[in-house]
């Protein structure tokens, strides 16, 4: 048994988005929490080291060098990857996995996880999507609904700052919204004609982005986004919501939080005897000793996939094919987003309008598929990314890249462009899934995760269906030259994994209940992606806040009462 040094009230593994909510609100609770994180510490400011480079400043301006993306075809995929920002990814040797079919498994491992790199976009899922795949008979049915989190995405939103605008669509509830960036000319365009000729709904951004702090903002010692659109170098104003920004170190100001860094989870110890969870097994990441830390509560909040890992491999007598695992179920119906398809054109006009700074938050077109009936020949809905730019000179009229004539032609911007890009649903199914290897282990000796996850007809389907809407509306606003593509990525690239520990009504048929506690061990809690029952169509990094803050309430409140 671990010893009374290591023993606390709670135990939250992984310090990401979701885990660093869990360590936020159980503290505030005064619960004695350990957040376990296998990376490096980051502390906010500090540990930002790019933050304030200038391109010239930076060895390859910012580049990737032909040797690192080489050793590192994984990682320089990656949405965002930059010189600048690599010391916030992995490089693909260090973490080894299996990939059955291929997948692009992109991991941030440091305090704050990949909350220091994550997209920001902060849509609300309505009913819709909570009920879409039961009403529509394309996959399993929520426990909840968007009543049941409504408050808690309002109590996220006030803590992180969202920008937005109250819109009044049905299938995009509104929320506690900052002022939103201002739409650019051509941006407000396209709004005006896909309202007016198609009934569809562009609107600004609602992203993590403080555009007015208010008292609770500058209380976490944070300040105003300045625009400069450098979010994944780390915000030294913290101008844009992190952990390490924002949920941590609020969480340490109660006295009652201990951070452990450098420490893998091996796996969750279970006790035959008491019927829980007794303790986490704790790999150090550089002399690879073990320690157990103990807890009454225990939050798994990995990412997805390395929950499902940490779950698998906690095996016992009670639980020989993983921790809560009798449905058989851990590990299966993995899911993603379908991020395939995008689109870019010119249109013509504008060419005395300009925008101010760099606006960190791109538009979003509704959705509009699939919402009271099924209107396609797929099932599941999508999210239009888009956005309007212009060149940075006009490379159509001065071709030249060197010299006094090239030199003139960049003082004067060139034309405008639009572009759109897909985040469409996916349908969790059960040959989608990751599994323990049977005989190849990781630097720590746990078994590597066999990834094997894969695209459908439906993504097909669906992929095809918004390059001929978004053709369509680009066309009717006057763009041209359009060129639109479908990638066919590998899924995984674009982070969004979830599934594989999913929440139901039925323990038959999931793993975790209505307040995200295992169904057959309810003193461990899930609410990272790992629980999501389906992808819906909106970002969901919002949502795992949403449903960590309300499991970690419901937790303390069946620990004060002697319940876990």
């Amino acid at each position: 048994m671990p010893d009374n040094q290591n023993t606390y009230d709670a135990i939250v593994i992984g310090s990401g988005i979701s885990g660093g909510w869990a360590a936020k609100e159980l503290c505030e609770k005064g619960l004695r929490t350990l957040l376990i994180e296998r990376g490096r510490k980051v502390e906010h400011i500090k540990d930002y080291p790019t933050a304030n480079k200038a391109p010239w400043e930076l060895p390859h301006r910012g580049n990737i060098t032909q040797a690192f993306r080489k050793k590192n075809p994984l990682i320089t995929r990656s949405a965002g990857f930059g010189e600048d920002n690599a010391h916030f990814f992995i490089e693909d040797s260090i973490q080894p996995y299996i990939q059955e079919k291929p997948f692009d498994w992109i991991r941030g491992y440091q305090l704050g996880g990949k909350s220091l790199t994550w997209g920001r976009a902060c849509q609300r899922w309505s009913d819709y999507e909570f009920t879409g795949p039961q009403r529509f008979g394309y996959g399993f049915d929520w426990p909840i609904r968007y009543k049941d989190v409504a408050d808690w995405y309002s109590h996220v939103e006030r803590f992180i700052g969202v920008c937005g605008n109250r819109d009044g669509i049905a299938s995009m509830p509104d929320g506690e919204f900052l002022p939103p960036f201002e739409l650019n000319c051509v941006e407000a365009h396209l709004k005006e004609v896909l309202h007016k000729e198609f009934g569809r709904h562009l609107v600004h951004a609602r992203w993590a982005h403080i555009t007015e702090p208010q008292p609770i903002h500058l209380e976490q010692g944070r300040a105003q986004c300045l625009s400069r659109n450098l979010c994944m170098r780390g915000c030294p104003l913290g101008g844009y919501f992190s952990s390490v920004s924002s949920t941590i170190p609020w969480a340490a100001k109660t006295g009652k939080l201990t951070i452990l860094t450098d420490a893998v989870v091996h796996s969750i110890r279970y006790d035959e005897t008491q019927k829980k969870a007794r303790s986490v097994r704790v790999i150090d990441a550089h002399t690879k000793a073990v320690t157990e830390y103990s807890a009454r509560i225990i939050f798994v909040n990995a990412s997805a996939l390395n929950t499902n890992l940490i779950l698998l491999n906690s095996v016992s007598g009670r639980f020989p094919n993983g921790l809560g695992n009798d449905s058989g179920l851990l590990g299966k119906y993995i899911c993603h987003h379908n991020y395939r398809a995008y689109l870019n054109g010119r249109i013509d006009g504008y060419r005395d309008r300009y925008f101010y700074g760099r606006n960190p938050t791109e538009t979003i077109i509704a959705n509009y598929r699939n919402l009271d009936k099924k209107d396609t020949d797929f099932v599941g809905g999508y999210t239009t990314f888009a956005g309007a730019y212009r060149e940075k000179f006009d490379t159509t009229t001065s071709p030249e890249t060197i010299g006094a004539a090239f030199k003139e032609a960049m003082q004067e911007p060139g034309g405008w462009h639009v572009y759109a890009y897909l985040q469409g649903e996916t349908i969790p199914k059960a040959e989608n899934q990751v599994r323990l290897s049977k005989d190849k282990t990781d630097p720590y000796g746990i078994p590597q995760l066999v990834v094997s996850v894969g695209y459908d007809e439906n993504d097909d389907k669906m992929v095809k269906d918004f390059i001929e809407q978004t053709t369509a509306m680009f066309t009717k606003a006057g763009v041209y030259d359009i060129v639109a593509n479908d990638n066919h990525q590998p899924p995984g690239l674009d982070i969004h994994e979830m599934g594989g520990c999913r929440m139901g009504k039925d323990p038959s048929t999931s793993l975790l209940n209505e307040w995200n506690q295992l169904h057959h061990c309810q003193n461990v809690f899930v609410t990272d992606g790992a629980c999501m029952t389906s992808t819906g169509n909106q970002s969901p990094s919002i949502l795992y806040m949403a449903l960590t803050a309300r499991a970690a309430n419901h937790a303390a409140g069946l620990f004060k009462k002697g319940l876990l």
